[in-house]
């Protein structure tokens, strides 16, 4: 026997879900609606099907083809106009060999099909409607039937006073042809509605069979989640959900569950799904292929479609999650809510009950969404952060969307010019930065590839080589998820506004530069990057033959990047006799986390008097920070080493130190002490590096290990902090420790206080309104200072929030200050 597979709905009431699928292609556990449907034809003989068409047909016909994948055969009637249920089928019953059945391919049901037409042959029916009974029959054909199966009477979709039966029709029918006839090819008509009704009146033999099985009509959210979590539950005969990998928890394939993770069935886990640790998956729960849920998040009966990324400590509760989404960290979705495709919901986003988001969104962080999102994309604030741009590995930063960026970047520039690329050593990495390169080439720029280096060697490059801007890929130094992308200007500066919104509007806009095949950029290998580099640093070093002399020995932990490629040479070259910790350059390795940045300061500490050291250094794996340990096994507090360094290098040649607007007051007293003068400047790396190209201060300090050389280069660079710091403790005749004791102790405390973006102004505006604001000069966020007291409120350029700082004469005093203030700003933002 044939069937017909009618597959032509919207499904207008699961949208989302249905905005870019037809309603039978939306996934039921392990696979969409319609696969069931097929599955159940194949299991009582049925293998060839007609399958009729409409709301986005090319999706359906584009996944099975010719059937030849699942083992039927299958043809495609697609209607140009809605026909009807009755008139889709019309169109090809001249094609089927005789007694045809007819079921909707968008309802899940495991009813016995082989009795169903048998059922229809005893009787020698004319039409056979497949019923069942249900509590709540008004969505639904109610039938009633006499004893022997005989159709007596059957209304469409009553009211509850018209309700005579719970007998409702299921839409699967055994149908002979001839009865197809009275209505013409093309004609308008439903089964239901005209069909049946004008044959009962005729006396024809329709007959329904009450079938025992599963049936559910998949027509809206709440019964698409039914369907899922009784297909789960087993309610649901013949179907095998693959490996029970443990009990009440099956798998597609292979997986990857932390040991930590605690999983409560019934849960079906697709193809290459990962959870992480101390995460909890609570049934009935589907993660579709390739899922990955972070440390510490909880989905509760949910559904979460492929490729979806659930972030740390986030929790879904009853909700349904799309294709190809993100959820950041701590994002709560309540009971109900639903999010559609290539959504991205920002971090502490909240998503209300029942609340339903359309397709490609973007939820700001810290939102809480009371309503539904329908029309208007919400897009990105903008593309570039603080870090340039920076997203998740294949959720946010995916190689088409970098291509794109690519593109856009290099639409900015003449056609024709140069750029430099280079990047650390992870993979990630290195897939991101060939998806730019395509992108940047296929607008006309031509790429000098420096491969995998230091990021303070890039910049060096940039400039040496008079480039038109340079572009680095790098693993983010605060989540190995991470990617950050960095543009350089042609000073190897990080771009500045101007330029990053140039690049925004071509992005947005699409408005990409595409040359024609003969002047697509070239790409090729910069020659002598190392050396060059090595010849510039070496020239610096002015009391080189002193270091040598005094062969001073110290630990450095290369955190497994590209600095472990350079910095050895170059410290074997002037004598320093340096102990390698992870040394090896690993593209397996990342950044590591802020408990693993602690334990590697602890072994450095107990390494450095272990071995005799002068010190211990941490060179981060771009190479444009360091952290230190002194000689005597001490970790060093980032600002206490930068008073120090601040300290040596004013000594040796009085003259301008710039530090950040929360660097202690200390720094003052040090440097005019020596006849020199500190200039106050942003917090953003960008400013400071700016102002080291602009102004040539002697030395520039960030307060978080980065110090800029502007003699040197005006850029980051963490490689030559580490023998700047040998040589002037040369020079001085002291060892770090001794530095260290002689600075006068640094108070500061720091704290972050959460503002949703449209907030934050007001804030801001009330701050600056305050009387203590006019008292001082303010350079960056709003500072107040008092009795040698201050605290500074810098508004986060990237995330909903504020970071606080204050110094004082001690650090109870300080921490005090900061939560004092965050009371202030908690009672700002009250309305």
């Amino acid at each position: 026997m044939q069937a017909v597979v009618m597959a032509g709905g919207e499904g207008s009431r699961l949208r989302p879900l249905t905005i870019n699928r037809p309603k039978p292609m939306v996934p039921i556990v392990d696979k969409p609606c319609l696969g069931h449907i097929f599955e159940l034809l194949k299991r009582h003989g049925i293998e060839e099907s007609f399958v009729t068409l409409q709301y986005l047909a090319s999706v359906i016909q584009d996944s099975y083809g010719d059937g030849g994948g699942i083992g039927m055969r299958l043809r495609y009637s697609v209607e140009e106009t809605p026909l009807g249920t009755g008139g889709s089928v019309r169109q090809i019953v001249p094609d089927l060999d005789g007694t045809f059945l007819v079921i909707s391919g968008d309802a899940l049901t495991d009813i016995d099909l082989s009795k169903v037409i048998a059922f229809h042959r005893e009787r020698n029916a004319a039409v056979t409607l497949t019923l069942v009974h249900v509590p709540n029959p008004l969505e639904y054909g109610v039938v009633i039937t006499g004893e022997d199966g005989r159709i007596t009477k059957f209304l469409e979709k009553p009211s509850w006073g018209e309700v005579f039966s719970d007998t409702i029709n299921t839409g699967i029918y055994v149908i002979e042809p001839r009865v197809m006839e009275g209505f013409a090819v093309g004609d308008v008509f439903d089964f239901s509605k005209d069909l049946f009704p004008r044959l009962l009146s005729e006396g024809e033999p329709l007959y329904g069979y009450v079938a025992d099985g599963y049936w559910t009509d998949v027509g809206s959210i709440a019964e698409y989640a039914r369907a899922n979590a009784d297909l789960l539950r087993g309610k649901v005969k013949g179907e095998d959900l693959g490996n029970e990998l443990l009990p009440g928890v099956w798998t597609a394939g292979d997986v990857d569950i932390n040991e930590s993770a605690k999983l409560t069935g019934p849960i079906f886990l697709g193809e290459g799904v990962k959870i992480g640790p101390h995460a909890e998956i609570i049934g009935p729960t589907v993660l579709r292929d390739y899922v990955s849920v972070d440390v510490g998040a909880v989905i509760d009966s949910s559904i979460v479609w492929r490729n979806t990324y659930i972030g740390e400590r986030s929790e879904l509760h009853g909700a349904i999650v799309g294709r190809q989404c993100a959820l950041k960290s701590r994002v709560i979705l309540e009971e109900g809510s639903v999010i559609g495709d290539h959504t991205i919901v920002g971090d502490h986003a909240r998503v209300r009950a029942q609340v339903k988001v359309w397709p490609d969104k973007q939820i700001e962080s810290g939102a809480v969404i009371g309503s539904s999102l329908i029309w208007g994309a919400q897009g990105r604030r903008g593309l570039f952060g603080r870090f340039g741009v920076t997203g998740i590995v294949n959720i946010d930063l995916t190689p088409e969307f970098v291509a794109r960026l690519g593109g856009a970047y290099a639409s900015t520039l003449k056609q024709g010019a140069t750029i430099t690329m280079n990047r650390d050593q992870h993979r990630s990495s290195r897939m991101l930065k060939r998806g730019l390169m395509s992108g940047i080439v296929s607008a006309g720029i031509h790429v000098a590839d420096l491969s995998q280096a230091p990021l303070p060697i890039g910049r060096f490059h940039t400039r040496r080589m008079g480039a038109a801007g340079g572009v680095h890929v790098r693993v983010s130094p605060f989540d190995v998820r991470v990617c950050d992308v960095k543009f350089f200007d042609r000073q190897a500066l990080d771009m500045d506004k101007a330029q990053e919104r140039k690049v925004e509007i071509i992005f947005f806009r699409e408005d990409l530069r595409r040359v024609s095949y003969e002047d697509v950029g070239r790409i090729f290998e910069s020659p002598r990057v190392g050396e060059a580099y090595s010849e510039a640093f070496l020239a610096e070093v002015a009391h080189r033959k002193e270091i040598t002399e005094a062969k001073p020995k110290i630990v450095v932990n290369y955190s497994h990047g590209t600095p472990a490629q350079f910095l050895p040479q170059l410290l074997n070259a002037i004598g320093v006799e340096a102990v390698a910790v992870n040394g090896v350059v690993s593209e397996n390795i990342g950044s590591r986390s802020f408990e693993e940045f602690q334990e590697e300061q602890r072994q450095l500490a107990v390494l450095v008097p272990a071995l005799g050291a002068s010190l211990g250094v941490i060179v981060d794996a771009g190479g444009e920070k360091i952290f230190v340990v002194d000689d005597r096994g001490r970790v060093i507090n980032d600002m206490h080493f930068l008073a120090a360094f601040v300290s040596l290098t004013v000594r040796q040649a009085p003259g301008v130190i710039a530090v950040p607007v929360y660097a202690p007051s200390s720094i003052e007293e040090i440097v005019g002490a020596h006849g020199g003068r500190v200039q106050r400047v942003r917090a953003s790396a960008e400013a400071q590096m700016s102002l080291a190209a602009r102004e040539h201060p002697l030395l520039v300090g960030d307060g978080f290990g980065g110090f800029i050389f502007p003699r040197f280069h005006p850029s980051f660079d963490g490689l030559f902090a580490t023998v700047r710091l040998l040589e002037l403790l040369v020079a001085a005749k002291q060892t770090l420790s001794e530095v260290l004791d002689q600075i006068p102790p640094v108070h500061l405390a720091r704290l972050q206080v959460v503002c949703p973006w449209e907030e934050k102004g007001r804030v801001m505006r009330m701050l600056a309104q305050d009387p203590q604001t006019e008292r001082t000069r303010q350079i960056d966020g709003v500072k107040h200072q008092s009795d040698g007291e201050w605290v500074l409120v810098l508004p986060d350029a990237d995330r909903p929030l504020f970071n606080l700082y204050a110094e004082a004469k001690d650090d109870d005093r300080a921490l005090m200050l900061v939560h004092e203030y965050a009371d202030k700003l908690e009672r700002m933002r009250a309305p």
